[in-house]
């Protein structure tokens, strides 16, 4: 088993030194579904949402999430972010909303738990808008589906 990289000699948790690393263009897409009942994808769907426009808001709050990323994650790189993309897709059929987000960076270290918080907090912005009208909205598949850059370079998911 390899050496885990947070951890000194000590078995002290700390930030990995990513200094030595050469900066390349890094891209995560990370991906996860909120799941709503037939009335809170009603009040979706048609701007009746007390709070305001639900779906705005949350990807606003992905994005500021995103940016955010060191603050909340400890041992997290603070990065210069050149591209936070947050996508809310309602899907009427299935009372989902599908959540992509896709952020780039130009550094030594990837931009994964970036996007997997923009997702996250772009998820939780959706049920603190829509929790008056429904209280059983599920959270759920949040995942990274692909990176690129770095030495591992390009990983995708593969499809079901």
């Amino acid at each position: 088993m390899s050496k885990l990289t947070h951890l000194d000699d000590n078995g002290q948790a700390h930030m990995v030194d990513v200094s030595g690393k050469p900066e390349t263009i890094r891209m995560a897409r990370a991906v996860g579904s909120v799941q709503l009942s037939d009335s809170s994808m009603a009040a979706l769907l048609e701007g009746n949402v007390k709070k305001g426009d639900a779906l705005a808001v949350a990807r606003i709050a992905g994005i500021m999430a995103t940016k955010k990323t060191s603050e909340l994650i400890p041992l997290c790189h603070p990065l210069p972010i050149s591209k936070a993309k947050v996508e809310l897709e309602p899907d009427k059929d299935r009372n989902l909303v599908l959540i992509t987000a896709t952020v780039k960076t130009t550094g030594p270290t990837g931009v994964e738990m970036e996007a997997l918080t923009a997702v996250s907090i772009a998820a939780l912005t959706l049920y603190d808008m829509l929790k008056s009208v429904d209280k059983f909205i599920t959270i759920s598949a949040i995942k990274l589906d692909e990176k690129q850059g770095g030495k591992s370079g390009t990983w995708k998911r593969p499809p079901k």
